[in-house]
Parts: C-alpha cells; structure tokens; sequence
C-alpha cells in the first residue's frame, strides 16, 4: 500500500493570495472597530473566509456582495475599501485562474 507523501515546499497560489486579502480585510475592519455595521461586515467577512466559501467560490461572491453593500452604508475607513477591492480583484483573478484550469 503506497502512502502520500506530505509536500515539502510551497507553491503559491492565487488561493493564497486570496485568503491574505481576506485576513488584511479582517484585520483593518477590527483596528478601525466601532463604525456603524463594523460587526455586521466582521460576520460576513469570517463567513466569506471559511473553508465552505473556498470550496465554493460563488458563495464567497455573495459574501463579499454583503461585506461591500454593509460597509458602503457606513463612512468607514479609506484603508478599509482599499481592502474590499483588493479581495474583490484578487477572486476575480481566482476565479478567472479556476475557469482557465490553473486551479482546481
């Protein structure tokens, strides 16, 4: 019986990438904390980054929809949209990356 063997380097991915914009996002919705609906889009934002939503990339589109549609209600932070669109053009290079079979 053969076993897989556990990779010993690292290739990255557009995955990867996507998951940093993500976490970036995270991370500046929590520094910039108290705005109105900051909680609300920290609930999408962990929801958009499960593992549920990387398996399945069109439920993290909606997730980003919400995050967007919540943070644009709001007077947030500049560094905060930034990384809304960061993560928006990083899933759509994911996205663009499954469609042309780089990724499965």
């Amino acid at each position: 019986m053969a076993f897989d063997k556990e990779s010993v380097g690292y290739e990255k991915t557009v995955l990867s990438d996507l998951q940093g914009g993500w976490q970036n996002l995270r991370d500046t919705v929590v520094e910039h904390a108290g705005f109105a609906g900051w909680e609300r889009a920290l609930l999408h934002i962990d929801e958009g980054m499960c593992w549920e939503s990387v398996r399945n990339l069109r439920y993290m589109s909606k997730c980003l929809l919400l995050v967007r549609n919540i943070l644009g209600q709001g007077d947030v932070p500049d560094e905060i949209a930034l990384w809304v669109e960061e993560v928006n053009r990083v899933l759509d290079e994911t996205l663009q990356a499954l469609r042309e079979g780089e990724i499965n």
